[in-house]
């Protein structure tokens, strides 16, 4: 997304210059001022996503300007330019809320560099925003994500939870299966009630039906007094069966019987019971083939099956991972008493070209990890702890860089990586820029400079999905 710029300095010749750079080589719009107090002043006729101003300046310097800025709009990124850098000078500017410093003369990619890092950032302020808006129009807060497939989860939760409809969740293992089942209790007329869990997998099948549903004293050896079962503990509220796939087949029996006619018998008793509960059920096993290799009821499964939801695996919705990874961020920030309130660029590209075949549980741990072990507000990329350190594998080098000066095989091993990973964004989103930049976490302009660069043209890759 574009966004606008102002630039101010005291001298005409550095105000033309950085305009003509950032007209050149982005789609910002920039406004340019001379002086602080005329910069000011055109700030407050807003709204702006980055300032960037010269450290000394007549009448204002770059440092009251700055605080005169903040106190408009806390939020706003300010860039001071100085060529009097000192680290007292760094150090305050840093202190007061200066996104970055840089040192006059300076190469217009280091500019830009910085340009692109503030508009990643604003655009992660302006998600975080979005998210919080929704997450106050809804009360399932736990369940984040913007892309298609999570819109259509949650979408399905808004239907389904004020009805008291069976629903069996389904999806890979750590796609939120658990907070999805809490989602619907917790928007449903049960809410006061208990939601209690079942996990099918966790409770050995010689005491699950005990557990289920309770027992009598003297029922076996070790039965010393009566028992409630988490039936009876979910009376007039909801039963979460958790990997209910992995349930045995006389406990399919069993829990049937409690679906079709609400009855249950505590073990040892000859008195049926009534429940009133709202079944949700889970499982990440594929139920048509455990019903094909008969190790899953069909009539069991058409009792759960009255309404599906399936969760998408964390590969299929990475556009959710900036926002997933500011939600843990926070999360965990509050938890173990850290200052981390940002994630580097970096990190975010590192998080967003990982597999997570763990799924969001494993980006959460990896977001946790982070957390602990960041010395500073910005979450980096060495904190994450990754494997590779979280770097795109490339082609092995041919030898002949080796050969050539530092500066110039650093800069064509660049080139290559910027050239292949654009091809592989270009190729999953049928030559979509918008799309690629969006997946890949960067702005959009951004990814233009680098097809410029590396001579690649999105139009080649929407002919081949035409």
């Amino acid at each position: 997304m574009a966004g606008r710029i102002l630039v101010v300095d005291d001298e005409r010749d550095m105000l033309a210059l950085l305009e003509r750079i950032v007209s050149e080589k982005t789609e910002h719009r920039v406004v340019v001022e001379t002086g602080g107090p005329a910069g000011l002043e055109r700030f407050r006729q807003g709204p702006f996503d980055l300032v960037i101003t010269d450290l000394k300046m007549p009448k204002m310097d770059g440092i009251k300007l700055l605080e005169e800025l903040k106190k408009i709009d806390p939020d706003v990124a300010v860039v001071i330019m100085t060529a009097y850098a000192t680290i007292e000078t760094a150090v305050e500017a840093i202190r007061k809320g200066a996104y970055d410093y840089i040192m006059k003369p300076f190469r217009k990619e280091r500019i830009l560099l910085t340009i692109d890092k503030v508009m990643q950032w604003r655009d992660m302020l302006r998600e975080n925003r979005e998210l919080k808006d929704a997450l106050g129009r809804r009360a399932f807060c736990s369940l984040v994500g913007s892309s298609p497939p999570m819109k259509e989860v949650i979408s399905r939760i808004e239907q389904v939870a004020p009805t008291s409809a069976t629903v069996l969740i389904t999806g890979p293992s750590g796609t939120g299966k658990e907070l999805v089942a809490r989602a619907i209790h917790e928007n449903s007329a049960r809410k006061g009630k208990r939601m209690v869990t079942v996990n099918c997998t966790a409770i050995p099948e010689s005491v699950m039906e005990s557990e289920l549903f309770g027992h009598v004293k003297g029922a076996f050896t070790g039965a010393w007094q009566d028992k409630k079962g988490l039936v009876e503990e979910a009376h007039q509220g909801t039963l979460f069966l958790d990997e209910v796939g992995d349930m045995s087949l006389p406990m399919q029996t069993k829990l049937l019987r409690l679906l079709e006619q609400g009855e249950y018998k505590p073990v040892g008793s000859v008195k049926t019971r009534k429940a009133d509960i709202r079944f949700v059920a889970a499982t990440n096993r594929d139920l048509a083939q455990a019903m094909a290799a008969r190790e899953f009821r069909e009539d069991l499964y058409f009792r759960l099956n009255v309404v599906r939801i399936q969760l998408p695996p964390l590969h299929e919705t990475r556009e959710d991972i900036p926002l997933l990874a500011r939600h843990f961020l926070k999360k965990y920030s509050r938890l173990h008493d850290k200052e981390v309130r940002d994630v580097s660029p970096e990190a975010l590209r590192a998080l967003m070209v990982r597999p997570w075949p763990g799924n969001v549980r494993e980006l959460e741990n990896v977001v946790e990890r982070g957390v602990v072990f960041s010395g500073s507000a910005t979450l980096e990329l060495g904190d994450l702890g990754l494997e590779g350190g979280g770097q795109v594998p490339c082609e092995e080098l041919p030898e002949y860089l080796f050969r050539l000066p530092f500066k110039d095989a650093k800069e064509e091993v660049l080139r290559r990586f910027h050239r292949r990973y654009a091809e592989i964004l270009l190729e999953e989103t049928g030559g979509n820029v918008s799309k690629a930049a969006e997946k890949a976490g960067i702005q959009r302009q951004y990814l233009h400079q680098i097809l410029k660069e590396t001579g690649l043209s999105a139009d080649a890759f929407k002919s081949r999905h035409g």
